[in-house]
């Protein structure tokens, strides 16, 4: 048996005296998953006495014998075998069978950070010169309690790299880390028994789970660029009084007030299509969820988080609401933690750490409710792994009277669930062992700070009269081209960009039964990204663009200076008297006809 050592660690080859070196290489690439010229062997571990393939050398001619240890090293064409020592040490922290994943832009740019937290001198306990160092002085880590209690206000989850550094801090350098999913279902593929509920043993049973406070979160902090984003959103309560929700679309960024933060900033709410009252909300099938994510992707956005209201008027005279979510009552319902956690499951954290390339989730929850002071606050949340692992697998249920309780399922015949539990304190002070029916959703939730900057971002214009939103038909806020012309008619601004550079206008053109641009509007999603003024002005010159303005001319809105943004010869108005539109299926007719050419109903 013969050792060899390489930066994943060590492996035992077995061999014989008289075995060829060439025949003991290629073992020994099988057993690393290594090319035949991929790595080098050495005797020495300073990179001497490098072992050569050779049909004509045995192992026993070159003295290596039972017990010896050999120094694999991987060859790199683009620079030094030290410069691939130190990659592979930096970026290779992952368990031996984790999948190849690509993380997050935020994750790889806080994988490179030091995130150490460094302490100027001490001039009353440090007794050393200035080059020098001591524990009143010395670098802190990113993990250090300590330091994070005493932050104004105290930090109590350390951020998910720090965590990471935490784990992959010793001697081994974290060489034997995996991050592993909770499972609360049977492993398959034991066969010493029948199958569930006939029979179970300990190899496939799912293990008990306890049920802790998270140390750690995977977002530190919500931010939304600007009021108006919220003010907008909130405007659906104020004219109907139903709870409204939306997705969040931002992105993710460094979050500098926690040592290696993620922040995560709001740049636009999409409203799904749902049915709101005073005190619910469902959900709908939504067809254009698919199309808004490739539109927000190529704007450089992403979905990350969801929003929903939680207010009831106090008093209409003084714009006060009640305060209703605080430590008497609940923060999140269990019927809330379980949505959250279904959202979560939905939109995995990529993380090269764990065996199955994804752990925990960076999606956020946010509720506008009313605060300690009667006004309405955003409170940001999100659930813990555990409970996304009791949501994943249907272990986990609301509770109809107490909201601020969940239940944990009972095994049955056709699913196996196993003992949730949580730890109370009794009424003599003592820590008890509780089992989880019901279940105080505390022990689910992590709070996260949500915060409006104090100078706005804007990643998307703003409009003194702004194009309406999806799904508003409620409102009597429709999105048409009739609301496309008034629009452009109300919208001053001489700057192209300025009038196009809106998240609701740009998915309308997008997801218009009419004229759907779908297949070409990549150019102007990529000015909007980049805030590019002469690709906007060149799209302005396609075809598109100049039928949407005869879509906008025919409506009857006087769109003052249309010419100016019009891209093809000729009066828009000529267009708007020759060309009518059917009331009831919209299709474009010619002149002159008094019958849609599309549906034959006469026009009106």
């Amino acid at each position: 048996i013969i050792r060899v050592q390489s930066p994943e660690g060590v492996k035992r080859i077995t061999a014989t005296k008289r075995e060829t070196v060439a025949t003991f290489l290629k073992k020994v690439a099988k057993e690393f998953g290594f090319r035949n010229n991929g790595f080098s062997v050495y005797t020495n571990r300073n990179r001497t006495g490098e072992i050569t393939a050779s049909q004509n050398k045995s192992l026993n001619l070159l003295k290596i014998k039972h017990g010896d240890m050999l120094f694999l090293y991987p060859s790199s064409p683009a620079g030094s075998s030290s410069e691939t020592m130190d990659t592979s040490v930096s970026q290779g922290l992952r368990p031996v069978g984790a999948p190849q994943v690509v993380e997050d832009e935020i994750d790889q740019y806080l994988i490179k950070q030091d995130g150490k937290i460094y302490r100027n001198r001490d001039q009353q306990l440090c007794r050393h010169g200035p080059l020098g160092k001591c524990v009143h002085c010395v670098p802190l880590e990113p993990f250090d309690e300590d330091y994070l209690n005493h932050l104004e206000p105290p930090v109590k989850h350390m951020s998910f790299h720090a965590y990471i550094r935490k784990l992959t801090g010793g001697a081994d350098k974290g060489k034997f880390v995996a991050l592993e999913n909770i499972s609360c279902k049977i492993k398959s593929g034991c066969e010493g028994h029948p199958p569930w509920p006939e029979g179970i043993c300990t190899k496939c049973q799912p293990s008990a789970i306890t049920l802790n406070r998270q140390k750690y979160r995977h977002v530190d902090n919500i931010m939304f660029e600007n009021h108006t984003i919220a003010d907008r959103f909130l405007d659906f309560w104020r004219k109907t009084g139903n709870q409204h929700l939306g997705y969040l679309y931002g992105r993710y960024t460094e979050h500098k007030d926690i040592p290696l933060g993620i922040r995560a900033e709001v740049a636009a709410i999409y409203e799904p299509p749902q049915i709101g009252t005073q005190n619910s909300l469902e959900i709908l099938e939504d067809p254009k969820a698919e199309v808004v994510d490739e539109i927000a992707a190529k704007l450089g956005l992403r979905k990350v988080g969801w929003i929903f209201t939680d207010l009831v008027s106090e008093d209409t005279r003084k714009g006060t609401v009640r305060y209703s979510r605080n430590k008497d009552t609940y923060y999140l319902s269990a019927e809330e933690c379980i949505t959250a956690g279904n959202f979560q499951n939905q939109q995995p954290n990529i993380c090269r750490l764990s065996p199955d390339g994804h752990f925990g989730s960076k999606f956020v929850t946010v509720v506008a409710t009313g605060g300690p002071d009667n006004q309405v606050h955003f409170e940001g949340y999100q659930v813990s792994n555990q409970c996304m692992a009791l949501v994943r697998d249907e272990c986990l249920l609301p509770c109809r009277d107490a909201p601020e309780l969940g239940y944990a399922k009972e095994s049955s015949s056709e699913q196996y669930v196993p003992d949730v539990f949580y730890k109370d304190i009794d009424k003599f002070g003592n820590e008890i062992t509780q089992l989880a029916r019901p279940l105080p959703v505390e022990y689910l939730i992590i709070d996260i700070t949500t915060t409006f900057p104090k100078d706005p971002v804007y990643t998307f214009s703003i409009s003194q009269n702004p194009f309406p939103i999806e799904n508003r038909d409620v409102l009597g806020e429709t999105q048409d081209f009739h609301s496309l012309a008034t629009y452009l008619s109300q919208n001053t601004s001489s700057i192209f960009l300025d009038i196009i550079s809106d998240f609701h206008l740009l998915l309308f053109l997008v997801t218009n039964e009419v004229m759907p641009l779908r297949d070409s509007i990549s150019l102007l999603l990529e000015a909007v990204r980049t805030k590019n003024e002469e690709l906007a002005q060149t799209w302005k010159k396609s075809e598109q663009w100049a039928t949407i303005e005869q879509l906008c001319s025919t409506v009857g809105v006087q769109i003052s200076g249309l010419q100016e943004y019009g891209a093809m010869g000729g009066s828009t108005h000529a267009v708007s008297a020759a060309m009518w539109d059917c009331k009831h299926c919209t299709f474009m007719n010619h002149p002159g006809t008094d019958h849609c050419e599309m549906c034959n109903l006469p026009r009106t």
